[in-house]
């Protein structure tokens, strides 16, 4: 396994099929609609723009199993600290300790750029995801009930976040 800077033209298309395949199958996406082809370029040129990692595992055939990357946490100049991350791994992979491993990465470029939280929103009943962070130090912020509707039932959502003992000299503006 090899961990690799995932980008459009090498892992656009297989982090799509990631997506796509949970949206379509459960609640860690909550949408309705699976993405398009052309999604991917919007995708990965935010992550671009604000300089955020999209880190990819690959197989030793160069076959993207999994990924992590974060974003933008609110639009406020405040929150410039503070990220909102995912992590997916591909159906054939998951249970292997990939989502950790990306994790892990994903905690390590949060610091290097120092941020300070880490937040995952997490469906209340992805028991394996809740285990994951909470081994890695995230804390449970908060849940909100009831505020997403798929397959027919009311989704609770719950924040997860970790502290990170970054930035040493943190500014206002």
């Amino acid at each position: 396994m090899k961990f690799v800077t995932c980008t459009l033209s090498d892992h656009g298309a297989a982090i799509l099929d990631i997506l796509n395949e949970q949206i379509r199958t459960s609640t860690a996406v909550y949408e309705y609609v699976e993405r398009s082809p052309d999604s991917m370029a919007t995708w990965f040129k935010a992550k671009e723009v604000k300089n955020y990692p999209v880190i990819g595992v690959e197989d030793e055939h160069g076959t993207l199993m999994g990924f992590a990357t974060y974003g933008v946490f609110r639009e406020r100049p405040a929150y410039k600290y503070t990220v909102e991350h995912s992590v997916y791994v591909h159906q054939d992979h998951r249970g292997k300790g990939l989502g950790l491993a990306l994790m892990e990465r994903l905690i390590e470029a949060a610091r290097a750029q120092d941020l300070h939280v880490m937040v995952g929103g997490i469906d209340a009943t992805n028991a394996g995801s809740i285990a994951m962070h909470e081994k890695l130090g995230f804390v449970h912020a908060g849940t909100i009930r009831e505020s997403g509707f798929k397959f027919g039932g009311w989704l609770d959502l719950a924040f997860y976040q970790l502290t990170l003992r970054t930035p040493l000299n943190p500014i206002d503006g």
